[in-house]
């Protein structure tokens, strides 16, 4: 079977040069102002990439060209990342989360969605099991 030919695609989530600490500072709720710090230095420590906000509300570590096996088609996106949104945190694991069901099985309160991770405050989750899901993420053996 020949191979597709890949076509780069230019997508609207971009990283951008806004300043990821006012960001977060600007975050009404405290305690996800104190919840996203953690997540930034969970995982600054495990890419050794600084935070980059990308578009107006994500906050990504390293870049990375994602090629769809389906279309060929290529993004440029972030290696990890998360967004703190209204109702709870949406990570970016760039990976199949549904693959890590035992590791999920012990993480606590989350929901699953494609190569999302949905939690709504880290006091309700193992920090442990989601640091191996970060590493995992990764490629990094933990």
């Amino acid at each position: 079977m020949a191979e597709k030919k890949s076509k780069l695609v230019e997508i609207k989530t971009k990283p951008t040069t806004e300043s990821v600490e006012e960001f977060i500072n600007n975050i009404n709720d405290e305690q996800k102002r104190k919840d996203s710090f953690v997540l930034i230095d969970m995982m600054k420590k495990a890419t050794g990439d600084e935070p980059v906000l990308w578009s107006s509300s994500i906050i990504g570590f390293g870049n990375v060209r994602y090629k769809s096996p389906k279309t060929g088609r290529e993004v440029d996106w972030l290696k990890i990342g998360f967004a703190p949104r209204k109702a709870n945190f949406s990570l970016y694991l760039t990976m199949d989360i549904k693959q890590h069901e035992v590791a999920l099985s012990k993480l606590g309160k989350h929901k699953t969605g494609a190569g999302c991770l949905y939690i709504n405050r880290l006091e309700d989750v193992d920090l442990t099991i989601l640091e191996k899901l970060i590493h995992t993420a990764l490629g990094i053996k933990y």
